[in-house]
């Protein structure tokens, strides 16, 4: 079966290491912070200013000036710093994110993410999400393997206007986990009970199958 938002990010949660400087994106990837492992430490950064945020609030502990740059009320660890926003994407430009993790509303073979417009519909802008694709070390794109049409999302060519160019380096959907090599997904992991044939049937780009393809162990 498909994976639920929690469970991609369980998921992507695999891909921290100890010491990493880290950046989550609104959406799925906020989740990602539920599920860090106990056995290593990774200090998250948000763009409009803080460094050390720390999971979300209860209600007894909401503060409506502590907010992530989705504008969630968030919490800040013991050593945590506050700082301007100016700082962050000084961090962020200078190439000081080990990963950043993204969600997107298409995603190509060749490494490009469209991740903030959509046709017709009221946007703001792309926020941080053009700075951290261009200055983060690693980039792991969240985001749901097709539309609620059944169409594809993981595509030969974007159709949407582009956030990045070649900059995404992995891909965790409801279906399967993908590497961006040499032009094409390579299909490394699969959602469990999820069958190839499925997963080939719903990705319109280039997909590379390699021998056996394990199940993602969520456990």
């Amino acid at each position: 079966m498909a994976l639920t938002r929690q469970q991609i990010a369980k998921r992507v949660a695999q891909e921290l290491q100890d010491g990493f400087y880290v950046n989550l994106g609104i959406g799925i990837p906020t989740l990602v912070a539920n599920y860090i492992p106990d056995s290593i430490e990774v200090v998250l950064q948000s763009e409009n200013g803080l460094l050390g945020m720390g999971p979300y609030p209860t209600e007894d502990e909401v503060d409506p000036d502590m907010i992530n740059a989705g504008k969630e009320t968030v919490t800040a660890i013991k050593g945590a710093s506050i700082f301007s926003s100016s700082e962050s994407f000084a961090m962020i430009r200078g190439g000081h994110v080990d990963l950043t993790v993204l969600g997107a509303f298409e995603v190509d073979q060749n490494g490009n993410i469209a991740s903030y417009m959509i046709p017709e519909k009221l946007v703001k802008g792309m926020g941080g999400a053009m700075d951290l694709v261009a200055g983060a070390k690693n980039i792991v794109v969240t985001m749901m393997h097709a539309d609620k049409h059944g169409n594809s999302k993981i595509l030969e060519s974007c159709t949407l206007p582009l956030t990045g160019v070649d900059c995404i380096n992995k891909v965790v959907t409801d279906l399967a986990v993908m590497k961006i090599e040499d032009g094409a997904f390579h299909l490394l992991e699969r959602a469990p009970g999820v069958s190839v044939e499925e997963i080939r049937e719903k990705t319109a780009g280039k997909l590379v199958i390699e021998g056996d393809i394990p199940e993602m162990a969520l456990t």
